[in-house]
Protein backbone atom coordinates (compact mmCIF):
# COMPACT_ATOMS: atom_id res chain seq x y z
CA UNK A 1 0.00 0.00 0.00
CA UNK A 2 2.78 2.34 0.97
CA UNK A 3 4.56 1.52 -2.44
CA UNK A 4 1.46 2.55 -4.31
CA UNK A 5 0.91 5.88 -2.12
CA UNK A 6 4.22 6.42 -3.22
CA UNK A 7 3.70 6.07 -7.17
CA UNK A 8 0.28 7.64 -7.13
CA UNK A 9 1.73 10.71 -5.10
CA UNK A 10 4.95 11.34 -6.52
CA UNK A 11 5.65 10.03 -10.99
CA UNK A 12 1.88 9.77 -11.49
CA UNK A 13 1.29 13.56 -10.34
CA UNK A 14 4.18 14.83 -12.20
CA UNK A 15 3.06 12.66 -15.36
CA UNK A 16 -0.80 14.04 -15.20
CA UNK A 17 0.25 17.40 -14.97
CA UNK A 18 3.17 17.31 -17.98
CA UNK A 19 0.14 15.71 -20.18
CA UNK A 20 -2.51 18.72 -19.22
CA UNK A 21 0.16 20.98 -19.47
CA UNK A 22 1.64 19.68 -22.80
CA UNK A 23 -1.51 18.58 -24.15
CA UNK A 24 -3.47 22.21 -23.35
CA UNK A 25 -0.72 23.71 -25.12
CA UNK A 26 -1.07 21.91 -27.97
CA UNK A 27 -4.73 21.76 -28.08
CA UNK A 28 -4.73 25.42 -27.99
CA UNK A 29 -1.69 25.89 -31.04
CA UNK A 30 -3.87 23.56 -33.18
CA UNK A 31 -6.60 25.71 -32.70
CA UNK A 32 -5.20 29.04 -33.73
CA UNK A 33 -3.28 27.52 -36.66
CA UNK A 34 -6.47 25.35 -37.71
CA UNK A 35 -8.27 29.08 -37.65
CA UNK A 36 -6.28 30.78 -39.60
CA UNK A 37 -6.15 27.78 -42.21
CA UNK A 38 -10.19 27.21 -42.47
CA UNK A 39 -10.90 31.02 -42.23
CA UNK A 40 -7.78 33.08 -41.97
CA UNK A 41 -10.01 36.28 -42.13
CA UNK A 42 -11.55 35.57 -38.88
CA UNK A 43 -8.70 37.07 -37.12
CA UNK A 44 -9.23 40.69 -39.41
CA UNK A 45 -12.33 40.97 -37.69
CA UNK A 46 -11.76 40.16 -33.96
CA UNK A 47 -12.62 42.83 -32.09
CA UNK A 48 -11.23 43.11 -28.08
CA UNK A 49 -14.45 45.32 -27.33
CA UNK A 50 -17.28 43.09 -28.70
CA UNK A 51 -15.23 39.99 -27.67
CA UNK A 52 -14.79 40.81 -24.05
CA UNK A 53 -18.57 42.23 -23.74
CA UNK A 54 -19.70 38.94 -24.90
CA UNK A 55 -17.37 36.70 -22.38
CA UNK A 56 -18.78 38.95 -19.48
CA UNK A 57 -22.44 38.72 -20.54
CA UNK A 58 -22.18 34.99 -20.80
CA UNK A 59 -20.24 34.39 -17.55
CA UNK A 60 -22.82 36.46 -15.79
CA UNK A 61 -26.08 34.56 -14.18
CA UNK A 62 -29.14 35.07 -16.37
CA UNK A 63 -27.45 37.99 -17.84
CA UNK A 64 -28.73 35.96 -21.68
CA UNK A 65 -32.08 35.03 -22.55
CA UNK A 66 -31.56 31.66 -22.94
CA UNK A 67 -30.31 31.75 -19.06
CA UNK A 68 -33.04 33.43 -17.99
CA UNK A 69 -35.53 30.84 -20.03
CA UNK A 70 -33.58 27.93 -17.72
CA UNK A 71 -33.51 28.98 -14.62
CA UNK A 72 -32.61 25.67 -12.38
CA UNK A 73 -30.09 25.01 -15.26
CA UNK A 74 -28.17 27.97 -15.24
CA UNK A 75 -28.29 28.05 -11.84
CA UNK A 76 -26.84 24.45 -11.50
CA UNK A 77 -24.47 25.20 -14.45
CA UNK A 78 -22.73 28.19 -12.65
CA UNK A 79 -22.84 27.01 -9.25
CA UNK A 80 -21.03 23.66 -10.24
CA UNK A 81 -18.57 25.58 -12.43
CA UNK A 82 -17.83 27.81 -9.33
CA UNK A 83 -17.24 24.75 -7.32
CA UNK A 84 -15.42 22.28 -9.52
CA UNK A 85 -12.61 25.49 -9.65
CA UNK A 86 -12.73 26.83 -6.58
CA UNK A 87 -13.05 23.69 -4.17
CA UNK A 88 -9.61 22.13 -5.18
CA UNK A 89 -7.70 25.38 -4.96
CA UNK A 90 -8.22 26.13 -1.83
CA UNK A 91 -9.13 22.96 -0.04
CA UNK A 92 -6.57 23.22 2.78
CA UNK A 93 -5.43 19.30 2.47
CA UNK A 94 -4.64 20.58 -0.69
CA UNK A 95 -2.52 23.62 0.05
CA UNK A 96 -0.60 21.41 2.66
CA UNK A 97 0.47 19.13 0.07
CA UNK A 98 1.89 22.17 -2.51
CA UNK A 99 3.57 23.97 0.56
CA UNK A 100 5.52 20.74 1.56
CA UNK A 101 6.35 20.74 -2.60
CA UNK A 102 7.10 23.96 -3.15
CA UNK A 103 7.09 25.56 0.28
CA UNK A 104 4.40 28.08 -0.81
CA UNK A 105 0.89 28.18 0.14
CA UNK A 106 -2.38 30.81 0.10
CA UNK A 107 -5.63 31.19 2.15
CA UNK A 108 -7.96 28.20 2.62
CA UNK A 109 -11.89 27.84 2.77
CA UNK A 110 -13.42 26.58 5.74
CA UNK A 111 -14.39 22.52 6.03
CA UNK A 112 -17.48 23.19 6.10
CA UNK A 113 -17.32 25.39 2.93
CA UNK A 114 -15.44 23.15 1.17
CA UNK A 115 -17.70 19.88 2.12
CA UNK A 116 -20.50 21.91 0.43
CA UNK A 117 -19.00 23.39 -2.59
CA UNK A 118 -17.70 19.31 -2.98
CA UNK A 119 -21.60 18.20 -2.19
CA UNK A 120 -22.56 20.84 -5.09
CA UNK A 121 -20.25 19.37 -7.51
CA UNK A 122 -21.06 16.01 -6.81
CA UNK A 123 -24.80 17.09 -7.36
CA UNK A 124 -24.27 18.95 -10.18
CA UNK A 125 -22.60 16.03 -11.65
CA UNK A 126 -25.73 13.99 -10.79
CA UNK A 127 -28.06 16.47 -11.71
CA UNK A 128 -26.58 16.72 -15.71
CA UNK A 129 -26.71 12.86 -15.73
CA UNK A 130 -30.21 12.67 -14.82
CA UNK A 131 -30.86 15.69 -17.41
CA UNK A 132 -28.93 13.52 -20.43
CA UNK A 133 -31.28 10.82 -19.71
CA UNK A 134 -34.64 12.31 -19.34
CA UNK A 135 -34.91 15.11 -21.25
CA UNK A 136 -35.36 14.06 -25.10
CA UNK A 137 -33.14 16.61 -26.93
CA UNK A 138 -30.40 16.30 -24.88
CA UNK A 139 -30.67 12.92 -25.02
CA UNK A 140 -30.37 12.74 -28.57
CA UNK A 141 -26.66 14.46 -28.29
CA UNK A 142 -25.70 12.01 -25.51
CA UNK A 143 -23.10 9.46 -26.21
CA UNK A 144 -21.32 6.83 -23.43
CA UNK A 145 -18.60 9.01 -23.26
CA UNK A 146 -20.65 11.95 -21.62
CA UNK A 147 -21.60 9.51 -19.16
CA UNK A 148 -18.01 8.16 -18.72
CA UNK A 149 -16.98 12.09 -18.74
CA UNK A 150 -19.25 13.15 -15.95
CA UNK A 151 -17.88 10.17 -14.01
CA UNK A 152 -14.59 11.12 -14.39
CA UNK A 153 -15.09 14.54 -13.01
CA UNK A 154 -17.21 13.22 -9.94
CA UNK A 155 -14.67 10.83 -8.69
CA UNK A 156 -12.34 13.30 -7.34
CA UNK A 157 -15.05 15.02 -5.49
CA UNK A 158 -16.40 11.75 -3.86
CA UNK A 159 -13.21 10.04 -3.07
CA UNK A 160 -12.35 13.54 -1.46
CA UNK A 161 -15.42 13.67 0.83
CA UNK A 162 -14.86 10.38 1.48
CA UNK A 163 -10.95 10.13 2.26
CA UNK A 164 -11.50 13.94 4.08
CA UNK A 165 -14.06 12.46 6.49
CA UNK A 166 -12.00 9.28 7.45
CA UNK A 167 -15.02 7.09 6.98
CA UNK A 168 -14.48 3.17 6.29
CA UNK A 169 -11.76 2.31 3.88
CA UNK A 170 -10.00 6.06 3.94
CA UNK A 171 -6.22 4.87 3.24
CA UNK A 172 -7.55 3.00 -0.51
CA UNK A 173 -9.53 5.75 -0.98
CA UNK A 174 -7.03 8.58 -0.51
CA UNK A 175 -5.44 6.46 -3.74
CA UNK A 176 -8.19 6.20 -5.28
CA UNK A 177 -8.53 10.05 -4.98
CA UNK A 178 -5.54 11.12 -5.82
CA UNK A 179 -5.47 8.53 -8.71
CA UNK A 180 -9.09 9.87 -10.02
CA UNK A 181 -7.51 13.84 -10.11
CA UNK A 182 -4.58 12.84 -12.04
CA UNK A 183 -6.75 11.21 -14.54
CA UNK A 184 -9.37 14.14 -14.73
CA UNK A 185 -6.37 16.30 -14.74
CA UNK A 186 -4.68 14.28 -17.92
CA UNK A 187 -8.20 14.21 -19.48
CA UNK A 188 -9.04 17.90 -20.16
CA UNK A 189 -7.18 18.74 -23.17
CA UNK A 190 -8.51 15.98 -24.69
CA UNK A 191 -11.81 15.79 -23.56
CA UNK A 192 -15.16 18.28 -23.81
CA UNK A 193 -13.47 19.58 -20.62
CA UNK A 194 -11.46 21.21 -22.72
CA UNK A 195 -14.36 24.18 -23.21
CA UNK A 196 -12.66 25.77 -19.92
CA UNK A 197 -9.83 26.39 -22.36
CA UNK A 198 -12.09 27.46 -25.62
CA UNK A 199 -14.49 29.41 -24.03
CA UNK A 200 -12.85 32.41 -24.05
CA UNK A 201 -11.80 32.22 -27.78
CA UNK A 202 -15.14 30.86 -29.03
CA UNK A 203 -17.19 33.43 -27.29
CA UNK A 204 -14.76 36.09 -28.33
CA UNK A 205 -15.21 34.94 -31.79
CA UNK A 206 -19.16 35.09 -31.49
CA UNK A 207 -19.32 38.70 -30.12
CA UNK A 208 -16.65 39.88 -32.48
CA UNK A 209 -19.17 38.57 -35.74
CA UNK A 210 -22.56 39.62 -33.91
CA UNK A 211 -21.19 43.13 -33.13
CA UNK A 212 -18.38 44.39 -35.15
CA UNK A 213 -20.47 42.70 -38.36
CA UNK A 214 -23.85 42.01 -38.14
CA UNK A 215 -24.39 45.06 -35.28
CA UNK A 216 -26.42 42.61 -33.06
CA UNK A 217 -26.38 41.43 -29.32
CA UNK A 218 -25.14 37.60 -29.31
CA UNK A 219 -27.22 37.10 -26.09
Amino acid sequence: MHTVHNIVSGPLVWAASIIFLAGSLYRLISMVLLAREKDGIVYEYMSVRYGLRSIVKWLTPYATENMRRQPVMTLVTFSFHLCAVLAPLFLYAHIVLFKEAWNFGWWSLPDTTGDIMTLIVILGCLFFMVRRIIRPEVRYLTSPSDFVLLLVVAAPFITGFWASHQWFGAPVVTILHMLSGEIMLAAIPFTRLSHMFFFPFTRGYIGSEFGAVRFAKDW
